[in-house]
C-alpha cells in the first residue's frame, strides 16, 4: 500500500518550478555520469588489443556496459521509490569512481569486462535524477524541465565519443578513465551539497517493489508502447555509433582517433532536439512527434549508402545529426509521457523504460558489429533502418483520444 504524509518530507520540495541553476547542475550530472556508458565505445579497437580480445569480439565491450545498465535499472533504480533520493545518487556516483578506477589496471579481457559492467550498474543515478527533475516541477512545465535535464544527458553521450578519442589521440586509452574518476568523486561532493531531499512516500519493502515492477509492465500501456518504439530507435542509435568508428578506420578512409573523434562531434547537434520535444509535448503534439523522428532516422540511414565515395563522410556525418536528433527526440517524449502518470510509481516506470530500450541497444551493437563484419555499411545500413520503420509501423496502430 502507498500512504501519503502531508508533511513535506514526502516531496523534494512544492510543487513550483525549480531553480535555473540546479536544473543545470542536474543536466550536467546526468551528462557527466552517462557519459562512463560510452568512453570506450570509439575505444573498441585499441582497447580490444591491449588486453588481446578479438576484433569480432569488441562489441562486447558496449554490450557488457548497457547489460549492466539494464540491470540497475531494474535491480537499483526501484530503490528510489524506497531511499532518500540525494544520498543514494551521491554514493552511486562514489561507487562509480571506484570502478573507473579499475579500468585502467585491467590486462585481461574478463576483468575489464567486469568493471565497465558494474560501471553501467552504476551508471542508472542518473535515472534517478531524472525523476526528481520532474518531481520539482508542475505538469505545465514538466516536459520543459524534463528535457531541459535530457539536453545534458544527451549531451554528455555525443560529447563522450569524441572526448574519449581525443584523450587516447594524445595520451592512451586508460587515460580517460582516470580523468573521469576524477570528475565523479567532484561531483558526489557538489551533488551532496545542491541537491534537495526526497523522502519517498512509498512504505513498501524492496521485495515488493520488485515484484510491482512486473504488474506495472503487464499493465501500463503507455510504457509498453513508449518503450517498444524507443527500444527500435536506441538499437538505430547504437548500431550506428558502433559500426562509423569500424567503418571510418577502415580502407579506403584510415581515420586516425583524432579524426574520428572529429567525426563524432556532429552528434552533439542533436541535443538541441531535447528542449523542443520536450515544448511540443507540453502542447499535446506526442504522436505526430514520435512519427516524425521514427521517419527521420529510418530516411537517414535509407540515403547514406547510396552516396558516391566523394561525399560519403559527410553523408554520413548529416546522419549522425539526423540520427541522433530523431532518438533525443523520441526519449524525451516517451518519458514526458510516463512522467505523467502516478508519481509515486515514478522510478519503477521510468527504470522499466529505460531497461526495455537498452536491451534494444544492447542488441543494436552487437547486430551493428556482427552485420557490419558479413555485409558491411549496407548490411548495417539497411538493418538500422528496418528498426524505426517497425516502431514508426506500431505507432500508427496507437489509439489516441
Amino acid at each position: 500500500m502507498t500512504s501519503h504524509h502531508p508533511s513535506t518530507s514526502s516531496r523534494p520540495v512544492k510543487q513550483a518550478a525549480p531553480s535555473p541553476a540546479l536544473v543545470r547542475i542536474i543536466a550536467a550530472a546526468c551528462g557527466l555520469i552517462v557519459a562512463n556508458l560510452y568512453y570506450a565505445q570509439p575505444l573498441a579497437g585499441p582497447i580490444s588489443t591491449a588486453l588481446a580480445l578479438p576484433q569480432s569480439q569488441s562489441g562486447l565491450i558496449v554490450t557488457i556496459t548497457q547489460l549492466g545498465y539494464c540491470l540497475g535499472l531494474l535491480l537499483i533504480v526501484p530503490l528510489a521509490d524506497l531511499l532518500e533520493n540525494r544520498s543514494l545518487i551521491v554514493w552511486m556516483t562514489r561507487l562509480v569512481m571506484l570502478a573507473l578506477l579499475a579500468l585502467p589496471f585491467a590486462h585481461h579481457p574478463l576483468p575489464f569486462l567486469l568493471a565497465i559492467g558494474l560501471i553501467g550498474v552504476l551508471s542508472v543515478a542518473v535515472q534517478i535524477l531524472v525523476p526528481l527533475a520532474a518531481g520539482l516541477a508542475h505538469e505545465g512545465i514538466r516536459g520543459r524541465v524534463v528535457g531541459n535535464v535530457m539536453s545534458g544527458l544527451m549531451l554528455g553521450i555525443m560529447m563522450a565519443r569524441p572526448v574519449s578519442s581525443f584523450v587516447t589521440q594524445f595520451s592512451s586509452w586508460h587515460a580517460i578513465f582516470l580523468i573521469s574518476a576524477g570528475i565523479m568523486l567532484v561531483l558526489s561532493i557538489l551533488l551532496q551539497r545542491v541537491l534537495p531531499q526526497h523522502r519517498p512516500a512509498t512504505k513498501k519493502h524492496y521485495g515488493a517493489l520488485l515484484s510491482s515492477m512486473v504488474a506495472l509492465l503487464l499493465t501500463t500501456r503507455v510504457l509498453q508502447r513508449r518503450a517498444f518504439y524507443h527500444a527500435c530507435m536506441f538499437g538505430a542509435f547504437s548500431l550506428f555509433w558502433t559500426v562509423t568508428p569500424l567503418l571510418l578506420a577502415a580502407p579506403p578512409f584510415h581515420f586516425s582517433q583524432g579524426q574520428i573523434a572529429l567525426f563524432a562531434f556532429v552528434g552533439v547537434a542533436g541535443a538541441i532536439a531535447a528542449p523542443i520535444a520536450g515544448r511540443m509535448a507540453d502542447k499535446g503534439w506526442t504522436w505526430p512527434a514520435t512519427l516524425a523522428a521514427m521517419a527521420l532516422v529510418c530516411l537517414a540511414f535509407l540515403v547514406s549508402p547510396l552516396m558516391p565515395q566523394s561525399v560519403f563522410v559527410l553523408m554520413l556525418a548529416l546522419a549522425g545529426i539526423v540520427i541522433d536528433f530523431g532518438v533525443t527526440a523520441n526519449l524525451v517524449l516517451g518519458q514526458r509521457a510516463l512522467f505523467m502518470l502516478p508519481a509515486e510509481n515514478r522510478a519503477r516506470l521510468n527504470g522499466l523504460y529505460m531497461a526495455l530500450f537498452f536491451l534494444g541497444g544492447a542488441a543494436g551493437s552487437a547486430l551493428g558489429s556482427w552485420t557490419y563484419a558479413r555485409g558491411g555499411w549496407p548490411l548495417a545500413a539497411a538493418v538500422g533502418a528496418a528498426l524505426p520503420a517497425l516502431a514508426f509501423a506500431v505507432c500508427l496502430t496507437e489509439r489516441r483520444r
